[in-house]
């Protein structure tokens, strides 16, 4: 009897490591100071709540696309690989504001990348850790050699800055990494998942249909359209962060066989100084253990902040290349990914 015919196995890379990192910041700075301007609070109070000192916002011509072009091409050039050979695109954003096409292929084309796949997926401030995971699959089922993974955001077109709770909270920027083929583990099990009963905790505060669809706006009255905006409660995401996220990262550790004190750095979603600090608490983790603080000068950029902060750190040296790292991102659906890698 004839056997049936079967589909030929893919096969990839044993493992796979992030490669290269880069960033791009914008270059308007806004203090505390100006936040001042828009909502009745003080330095004293942003600071004790948040860590935040000042954030970047973007500038006309620092578009999601161009942002993740000069943060990609520095990631890139730092792999040793040219852009031709790369074989995925993903972009991790909540600020492109067209629903279609994706803003990946504008970047890959941009990149030269040639007819790479490339694509957007939306997790929020989890974004960056979901792109990681599915570069790694890529790569280790053959699919692509080398991918890009993007977290960029332009949250302050999604900023009510009459808003008391969120005005001062985020920030503009692009974080790129590339991953590649790797003889030994350089990504370890991506440690993600989502709560969905919490769906309203942090959300947009109506939809693009609702905000464009008043009679004000339709019979040209005049009146303004309010343009919807990023809310969240703010105890509740803390309670959240603090409890079930230090479980996801001692998840992660325990997945890659790791353990707190074996790690060069710690970089989590660089969301509140504060959750930062009781993450630290809640993992035991060494006080030798560089932790990054990005935050404090870029605000919550939600995709980007990982990436931004891992370029930071290794800029800086407080954490070096081959270093082992923590990484964790968490925010809006509500969804999280953490996961050790080893730096590039």
């Amino acid at each position: 009897m004839t056997q049936p015919a079967q589909i030929r196995p893919s096969t990839g890379a044993a493992f796979s490591r992030i490669m290269g990192v880069g960033g791009y910041r914008p270059v308007r700075v806004i203090p505390n100071s100006e936040v001042l301007n828009w909502i009745d609070s003080s330095d004293e109070w942003i600071r004790t709540r948040s860590g935040i000192t000042e954030r970047r916002w973007a500038g006309p011509e620092e578009t999601v696309a161009e942002m993740s072009v000069q943060a990609a091409a520095k990631a890139i050039a730092q792999s040793g690989i040219a852009p031709e050979q790369i074989g995925g695109v993903i972009v991790a954003t909540v600020s492109h504001l067209k629903q279609t096409p994706a803003i990946a292929t504008e970047i890959a084309l941009r990149l030269g990348c040639g007819t790479a796949p490339a694509f957007d997926i939306s997790a929020a401030c989890a974004g960056f850790g979901y792109g990681l995971s599915l570069a790694d699959g890529m790569i280790r089922s053959g699919s692509a050699e080398y991918v890009v993974v993007i977290g960029v955001e332009r949250l302050s077109d999604l900023t009510d800055v009459t808003d008391r709770s969120t005005a001062f909270i985020f920030g503009d920027g692009a974080g790129a990494v590339v991953v590649g083929p790797s003889e030994t583990p350089g990504i370890g099990k991506v440690i993600w998942g989502s709560d969905g009963a919490q769906k309203d905790v942090i959300s947009q505060t109506q939809a693009w249909d609702t905000a464009f669809a008043k009679p004000d706006a339709v019979n040209g009255t005049g009146a303004e359209v309010k343009w919807p905006a990023l809310r969240m409660e703010g105890q509740a995401v803390f309670r959240w962060a603090v409890w079930d996220m230090a479980k996801a990262a001692q998840r992660a550790l325990d997945a890659a066989g790791i353990t707190a004190d074996q790690l060069g750095a710690f970089i989590p979603h660089q969301a509140n100084m504060r959750i930062i600090d009781a993450m630290i608490k809640a993992l035991k983790l060494p006080e030798t253990v560089p932790v990054a603080r990005d935050i404090a000068e870029t605000g919550n950029t939600s995709a980007a902040s990982i990436p931004l902060a891992m370029e930071r750190m290794l800029q800086t040296g407080e954490a070096k290349s081959g270093d082992l790292a923590l990484i964790i991102g968490f925010g809006a659906g509500l969804v999280y990914a953490a996961a050790v890698v080893t730096l590039p």
